[in-house]
Formats: structure tokens, sequence, C-alpha cells
């Protein structure tokens, strides 16, 4: 199985022994070695996939690596965050996911409101398995606990990604920009419940979702 190490913060090395990567079409900075590259679809596999992909538009360009050797990969300088699957299922933006093991399965998932308030279709990305996947986020991400009794509430434009047994739910707030009366919209909130993790960027995206 490939082997994901971060090089700083924003280089990720994958160390390869004829196993392959799925990464993010134009995400590869160097490599060391013999390596091959193959251009694919992502945002799910199989008929159900393209299908997805022609109704909603959750699609990301994507190419298989596969070699001996080390591949180093990087996006626009993000931040890049390693995330180590046993079987779970990864929720995640395309945009978000830089580079998974080949092992890994990707589809879709139904976000309903949630994704159009992002200003995306209506399903996100999965990733689901055993092995590795990296993540980007604009600055440093943070891992928040969810738990039956402490319940979340994420703004969309912050969201990245989310494992666990967690229900979401869509719902109107109030953002610090509506408070100040620098916003004239409604704001809207991501609530998760149950048990589980879900990842934040500290930079929000410029999205419908933060006002309606």
């Amino acid at each position: 199985m490939a082997q994901f190490r971060l090089q700083g913060s924003r280089v990720l090395a994958v160390d390869l022994t004829g196993d392959s990567v799925k990464a993010k079409n134009g995400a590869m900075v160097a490599y060391e070695g013999e390596m091959t590259f193959k251009k694919r679809t992502g945002g799910g596999e199989g008929l159900r996939g393209i299908m997805t992909r022609r109704l909603t538009g959750e699609q990301m360009a994507v190419m298989e690596v596969k070699g001996h050797g080390t591949c180093y990969f990087a996006d626009r300088a993000s931040e890049i965050n390693l995330v180590s699957l046993q079987g779970e299922k990864l929720y995640v933006e395309a945009s978000n996911l830089l580079c998974t093991d080949a092992a890994l399965r990707t589809g879709t998932s139904f976000t309903g409101l949630r994704g159009s308030s992002q200003g995306n279709g209506l399903f996100t990305t999965t990733v689901e398995g055993t092995g590795q996947a990296a993540l980007v986020s604009d600055g440093a991400a943070v891992v928040l606990r969810v738990t039956p009794q402490t319940p979340l509430q994420v703004d969309p434009g912050a969201y990245i990604a989310h494992t666990g047994g967690l229900k979401q739910h869509f719902q109107a707030g109030v953002n610090f920009r509506a408070l100040i009366g620098e916003s004239g919209g409604e704001s809207f909130q991501i609530r998760f419940e149950g048990d589980g993790l879900v990842y934040v960027q500290p930079s929000e995206r410029n999205t419908i979702g933060g006002e309606v």
C-alpha cells in the first residue's frame, strides 16, 4: 500500500512500490523513479456514478499514478491534512480531495439543501475502505468531535469533510456578519448530530449558502 507523508504542511509525498494512488489532476509537482499517469473521471464509479455526475455536476478530474518511487503533490499552496480510514466512509467536498489510495472506493452521496447552499451539486464525494486520503484546506483545518451530547453547527462555506455516524440538518441561523450589519440576507448552517468528526477550514468559500 502507498505510504503518505507530509513534507511541511503543503506538500504530500507518496512512496509507491508498484502500487497506485488517485490524485487531483494537475496536482503532481515532482516525482522520483518510474511513474505512469492516467487521466480518469472521479466523483463516482460505475453506472450510478456516471449518471450522478451528469445530473448534478459533482465530479473531479483525477489522475491515477502508478510506479516505483516517490511522487509529490500540492494544490495552490493549500494546507494538507491526512485522514486514515479503517473501513469507514469519508464524506468530502470534491474540491478538497487531493489524493487517495487506489484501493479506496469513491462514490457520491446525496446532500440536498446543503449542497445547494454551497453552490455545489446535490451530491458530495464519498471515499470508503481502508487506506489513506489527503484533504486540502484554505489554512490549517480543525477537526471537531461531535457526540450525542454535543451537536455542532458549521458554516457551509467552512465545511470540508466528515466521518462517522453523523446526521446533517440544514437550518437557518445567524452569523457574525449578520450581527454587525454587513449581511442583509439570512444565513444558513449545517447542524451535525450523532458521533463522528467534522473537518472545517478557517476560511469561508464564496458560496450562495452563507446568505440567501
